[in-house]
């Protein structure tokens, strides 16, 4: 019985942290603060351009550095130790945002606080995520990743309706979404309850993690040992040269590469896009991402136990199809058309529309994600799991400069928002054809991760 409660124990701390770490993507990345920036900027195409770069570099960064960083973790076994380490500089890159104010905006500033909590943030995922083959049995751990995804989709909703309620001000009105002054006397002029946000995702870290560090337990940590950087270097270069060996873990680094890319891109330009292209307000695009984000915390959460029924890769390969038509269809709307109909000035179809995508990424992305990292689990050597997760992100973060920078380099090109993130589609459709490389159990079937390390 101890054990069983250890166990439960121990998994709804590593959830927690999905519902920590959940705000940087929801309120910074996306809904609340992009387009906050788009605001100060004034051109929705300037904006999005200099956000892909800014998101680009700090990718860049992500993709040097994660797969030595879990080989290092492999060899000293302190993942907990990682953890806090990243966990302070997302903390210090959130909270840091609260200087990108009116008037005295410095824009390389800026993206450098956001790189670093966005370093910070990715890095920590690193680790957690390589925890998950040890919290259950392999028939368990799609219900598992569809649960951690959907509970932290449920704090990012809560902590978004929390900004629009009593942070948030109109650039307009000074007020919140429901006609409030911005709490704590913060001053709407100098826009302090929307700056707000980065102090909020950075105090959300510190308290909800607080289970994390509680309940988690790793094996125990050993001390790094002589020339640990060197090995951990040298293990990484023999794992990719070896990558060919297992081609089905290849192919899924691969396709999981593009396919990530494109949903992160999604994530990274909603809000800069519909701000831009519609005029959305902070409060309307963060109305957008309370509907991305339910259909999003369902959807992961069913997918969960798709995942455990029939398999990660079918849930794959669905969710990515709906995303590929949704990639095309943002192109064709705007406030004069959709989908090549005209509409009248001052019709609600074009927003109507948005919303309904909006919808569609949060329920495919959710799921996409959860059933993401699950396969992983079953492609992966189990007794180099960090290693692994490690150059997952590698995957995910190779080519992560190339969607916003792409987009970025489009709609500087076309100053066009709508054909700026034309590339989406690319990379959809390239993960798509890799996975169909991708065996369902990995390249080895007898491969089982150890089932649960309990405190």
């Amino acid at each position: 019985m101890t054990d069983i409660r250890a166990r439960r124990r121990r998994i709804w701390g590593w959830y927690f942290f999905d519902w920590a770490s959940q705000p940087y993507n929801t309120l910074l990345m996306t809904f609340i603060f992009a387009p906050y920036i788009r605001e100060l900027m004034g051109s929705g195409s300037r904006a999005q351009s200099a956000w892909g770069f800014g998101v680009g570099a700090a990718g860049l960064i992500i993709a040097v550095l994660a797969p030595v960083l879990g080989a290092m973790a492999d060899l000293s076994g302190n993942r907990l130790g990682w953890i806090r380490l990243f966990s302070v500089f997302y903390v210090a890159g959130a909270a840091g945002l609260w200087l990108a104010a009116p008037g005295q905006f410095n824009l390389v500033l800026t993206l450098v606080l956001f790189a670093i909590g966005m370093i910070g943030m990715e890095f920590a995922t690193i680790f957690t995520n390589s925890m998950l083959p040890d919290l259950g049995p392999r028939s368990e751990i799609g219900r598992i990743s569809g649960n951690g995804w959907a509970f932290g989709y449920a704090g990012g909703l809560l902590a978004l309706v929390i900004m629009l309620l009593f942070f948030a001000e109109s650039g307009e009105t000074g007020r919140t979404f429901i006609g409030l002054q911005p709490a704590f006397g913060l001053d709407p002029q100098a826009r302090e309850g929307t700056r707000f946000v980065g102090p909020l995702t950075a105090l959300w870290y510190i308290v909800f993690m607080l289970p994390f560090f509680l309940w988690v337990r790793d094996p125990a940590p050993q001390r790094a040992p002589k020339g640990a950087l060197r090995a951990a270097l040298r293990d990484v270069a023999g794992t990719v040269r070896n990558l060919p060996r297992t081609p089905s873990f290849f192919a899924y680094l691969g396709s999981s590469m593009f396919y990530r890319d494109g949903l992160n891109g999604m994530y990274a330009f909603g809000g800069i896009y519909a701000s831009g292209v519609l005029g959305w307000s902070v409060v309307d695009t963060g109305i957008f991402g309370i509907t991305a984000i339910i259909c999003g915390a369902l959807f992961a959460w069913a997918g969960g136990h798709l995942d455990d029924r029939f398999g990660p890769k079918p849930v794959i390969t669905t969710c990515i199809l709906i995303l590929t038509a949704v990639a095309v269809g943002i192109v064709f709307v705007s406030p004069t058309s959709v989908y090549g109909l005209p509409v009248p000035e001052g019709s609600a179809l074009p927003d109507i529309a948005m919303y309904v995508m909006g919808a569609l990424i949060g329920a495919a992305g959710g799921v996409l994600q959860s059933a993401s990292r699950s396969m992983m689990v079953r492609q992966a050597n189990p007794e180099r799991m960090t290693e692994a997760f490690g150059l997952y992100a590698l995957a995910g973060k190779s080519t992560s400069f190339v969607a916003p920078l792409s987009i970025g380099v489009a709609t500087w090109a076309s100053q066009s928002q709508q054909i700026g993130v034309s590339p989406l589609i690319a990379l959809f459709a390239m993960g798509l054809i890799l996975l169909a490389w991708v065996k369902p159990d990995g390249d080895s079937r007898s491969r089982e991760p150890a089932t649960c390390v309990t405190s």
